[in-house]
């Protein structure tokens, strides 16, 4: 019997708030010492009040547009209950039958089709403390609880089970991590914990509506996992009702190291939280005017800045999407490429000059940048935009291409301008035509077989002569200079 996969995803994104969901604690405690960032409301305390965040609110609301989710005139939170350590209080305040958005969708594109996924909703929570398992020098196992990540404003964004393969999930993941992005409420770093996904899935009888139990995955912390996570958990059920076992509703979790799923608990029944309206939280209605404010400052997202960037500036639908790839990268290269002054200087036209900078960011400071594991906030903070085309101008009139490449490299480590480090280095190109050409008569005359094969029609030999005037003139003769020379001289013999 033939299977079909039904994946449904569960992303909780930490929103990029300074304060926590309900207290004035910081939410930047990624570095901090544990429990330094904490006070009677993160610890549950007995009679603390919480209060809303108002910016991750907006943030939450942001998402649900960006996702094109209805926005809800009226929203609540709600006590969810549940035991458990790294939850002091015995309760998160989050969200159940009110979210803040509501029946969205979000388009992948897998194989050169589109499909379209449905968002359930979006909604805020809190989110909870965090176990550190340690083990004592006699063998015996502990917990310690770190309580700086409790409180700290949690989006979850749940998707209706409409993928049916790891990778449609992947893609999916994916997509979704550079809306937030790009509109900048969440660092969406997996690895970090701040974009974290749990999976429902199960299989069905193609061409029949009858499911059988799902399996809730959990324990992903990168796209990888959760692809190989899937892969593993659609083949295993496939397995069991081959021969004829029965799936039961459980929840699983991904061992990376052994390439597997294992059972975590049975999950035969939804769990009873018993959520009841937060008491201590009134209803929220969300005033119209200031949802529409809020749509009209969402930013332009990565398919249309795509699209925008192939028609502008003529680059390529692969290279458009490398560049767009994040919002930061995308910016700089704008940044870089979209200055009429920068052209006119170059003698090139704007889609010239955006062919150069894309060529110049996608090779050369992509490889700077993974060889010092920055990304391209960090390259900006060290080479500015205005710096870069700086650098690109000089390439075509003061150094050589291998030259401006390690050029970039240095203003990367120690932030100096390209000027100053060409200065410095004294590696300015020379284009005085004179000096030249003093160069060029002493390769002719030196290197008789070479002048001899080239006028035999030996192309191979300009070649040769050519890089006898650039090692007398240690690299900084003007290349293209040079040949011209070269063939005029030749062409006088």
């Amino acid at each position: 019997m033939n299977f079909e996969t039904i994946i449904g995803l569960e992303v909780h994104a930490q929103l990029l708030t300074k304060s926590k969901m309900f207290c004035r604690c910081s939410a930047n405690y990624a570095d901090a010492p544990p429990n330094t960032y904490v006070c009677p409301v993160c610890l549950g305390m007995p009679g603390v009040l919480p209060t809303i965040n108002q910016q991750a609110m907006e943030y939450t609301i942001m998402t649900a547009l960006a996702l094109n989710c209805t926005v809800s005139e009226y929203t609540k939170f709600d006590r969810k209950n549940y035991p458990y350590p790294d939850l002091m209080k015995g309760y998160q305040i989050s969200q159940s039958d009110a979210p803040i958005g509501h029946h969205g969708w979000l388009t992948i594109e897998l194989n050169g089709e589109k499909k379209k996924v449905g968002i359930s909703n979006v909604h805020l929570e809190e989110d909870v403390a965090r176990l550190v398992h340690r083990i004592s020098p006699d063998g015996e196992t502990y917990s310690l609880v770190d309580v700086n990540r409790a409180g700290v404003p949690l989006m979850e964004i749940v998707s209706e089970p409409d993928l049916r393969s790891a990778e449609e999930a992947r893609q999916y993941l994916i997509k979704l991590r550079s809306i937030l992005q790009y509109l900048g409420v969440s660092t969406a770093n997996m690895e970090e914990g701040s974009f974290r996904c749990d999976a429902n899935i199960s299989i069905h009888p193609e061409n029949s509506s009858d499911s059988m139990a799902k399996a809730e995955v959990k324990n992903m912390n990168s796209f990888k996992a959760v692809y190989q996570a899937l892969e593993y958990e659609a083949k295993r059920q496939r397995k069991v009702a081959a021969e004829g076992r029965r799936l039961v509703q459980e929840t699983r979790g991904w061992v990376e190291e052994k390439g597997e799923t294992v059972s975590q608990r049975s999950k035969e029944y939804a769990h009873d939280y018993r959520y009841f309206p937060e008491p201590d939280l009134p209803p929220l209605v969300l005033n119209r005017e200031w949802v529409e404010e809020i749509r009209a400052r969402l930013p332009e997202f990565p398919e249309a800045r795509r699209h925008r960037f192939v028609a502008e500036y003529g680059l390529s639908l692969y290279d458009a999407n490398l560049l767009t790839s994040s919002r930061a990268m995308a910016d700089y290269f704008e940044a870089c490429a979209g200055v009429k002054g920068h052209a006119t200087e170059l003698r090139k036209s704007i889609r010239e000059v955006a062919k150069e900078v894309s060529n110049w960011l996608l090779g050369e400071t992509n490889r700077i940048m993974n060889a010092n594991n920055a990304d391209i906030n960090e390259f900006r903070e060290r080479v500015d935009p205005e710096q870069f085309r700086e650098l690109i101008v000089y390439s075509h009139n003061l150094i050589n291409t291998a030259t401006a490449k390690s050029v970039l490299d240095e203003m990367f480590k120690t932030g100096r301008t390209a000027i100053d480090i060409i200065t410095q280095r004294g590696v300015s190109q020379i284009s005085d035509t004179e000096a030249i050409e003093a160069e060029v008569i002493t390769a002719i005359n030196n290197n008789q077989p070479a002048v001899a094969d080239y006028k035999a029609g030996k192309e191979q030999a300009l070649k040769f002569l050519v890089g006898q005037v650039m090692k007398a003139t240690r690299g900084r003769a003007n290349p293209k200079l040079v040949n011209k020379l070269l063939r005029k001289k030749l062409g006088e013999e």
